[in-house]
């Protein structure tokens, strides 16, 4: 069996797996408009919940984050072709980055995706469950008090690494790099947040049974 080839078709799938724009063709389906011509404008579960709503924004958040945690579960398929866990752990994340590239530019939707960080967090989920509890209760622990997911979310990413190497003291090259690599990558998604927080203009997310997008709907 030529499993570098199947590898390859398997990058390319998650790619593909990821590039399915949920918010956008969920916008277009149920309520005819283009989540990225409202609200934020970003094609995130985020502002899918700002401008959807409860319900089918934590549908969205949920399908976006499925796309992560299946393009991990593509590599259970090789397992038997790595020569170390290392090895393993590394095409893993390849295959993850493949569907989160694939969620900030999907090909379905012309290359105008969201943010990734519901993507990302089911990649994460999948790797690394435990860091995710402890992640999760700082994203609350600073959201809940502000309404600022962007603020949540980087607090999250930057807590991710500490907790990897120094909590669940992973030996693994390859998840240490890669947990680094998250809290670098978040705030750099966010930068024009970062901005609207220093000036006191970013938006906060209060919960609500109809979005926006019940108004706009024809």
């Amino acid at each position: 069996m030529n499993w570098e080839l199947y590898k390859i078709l398997a990058l390319v799938a998650a790619y593909l797996l990821g590039s399915i724009p949920t918010s956008v063709w969920f916008g277009k389906i149920f309520y005819n408009i283009d989540l990225r011509e409202h609200g934020s404008g970003n094609a995130g579960a985020t502002n899918a919940l700002r401008v959807f709503g409860n319900r089918a924004g934590a549908v969205v958040l949920l399908l976006d984050a499925l796309k992560g945690f299946a393009a991990i579960y593509l590599g259970r398929f090789f397992t038997d072709s790595f020569a170390s866990d290392n090895h393993f752990v590394i095409y893993q994340l390849i295959l993850g980055c493949m569907a989160l590239l694939g969620h900030v530019f999907p090909v379905f939707a012309g290359f105008r995706g969201g943010k990734g960080i519901a993507t990302l967090a089911g990649i994460v989920i999948a790797l690394f469950p435990t860091a995710v509890l402890i992640c999760l209760g700082v994203f609350l622990l600073v959201f809940v008090p502000t309404r600022y997911v962007s603020l949540g979310s980087m607090s999250a990413a930057i807590a991710f690494p500490v907790t990897v190497i120094w909590i669940m003291q992973s030996t693994l090259t390859a998840e240490i790099v890669f947990s680094i690599a998250v809290a670098i990558f978040v705030p750099l998604t966010h930068k024009k947040n970062i901005q609207r927080l220093l000036s006191g203009q970013e938006n906060k997310l209060m919960f609500r049974k109809k979005g926006m997008a019940s108004e706009l709907k024809k």
